[in-house]
């Protein structure tokens, strides 16, 4: 499985406004966003865009416009943030083909292997919330 820049960025995008957001009481501009992160302004503007219809950020227009968090960063989970700009998080190939991932509508032999991955990943993003990247709360590799 592979979660694409989409997703990605939305995260780091969505911890740097996080990150901002405790320590100011204004809005934040995609540009700064934008700059701090690299990532192309125009993608961040398409990607905000859902995440504003998902209801996980608020636009402010005008002079001193930007974005804010819709809900505390910890009641915001990366789940949350990926599936909003419509990310899959599956590790089968079978998403993609309908029934099943082989050409005659099967399931391949290791399709349960694949499916049980993707439950734990989905799990585990759902499991950490915006606040625990942007603190550091991660737990560490063994």
């Amino acid at each position: 499985m592979r979660l694409s820049t989409k997703g990605r960025y939305a995260v780091m995008a969505m911890a740097d406004l996080a990150r901002r957001e405790t320590g100011e009481a204004r809005a934040v501009a995609l540009a700064e966003i934008a700059t701090r992160q690299e990532i192309s302004l125009s993608y961040l503007e398409q990607l905000f865009a859902r995440l504003r219809r998902k209801g996980l950020v608020k636009s402010a227009r005008g002079p001193g416009g930007g974005y804010r968090l819709a809900r505390a960063a910890g009641e915001t989970s990366i789940a949350d943030i990926v599936h909003a700009v419509d990310e899959p998080l599956h590790a089968t190939r079978c998403a993609s083909r309908g029934k099943g991932c082989m050409l005659k509508g099967e399931r391949c032999l290791t399709h349960d292997l694949w499916e049980d991955l993707g439950e734990r990943i989905e799990d585990y993003l759902a499991s950490v919330s915006l606040a625990d990247v942007v603190t550091g709360r991660l737990r560490k590799a063994a």
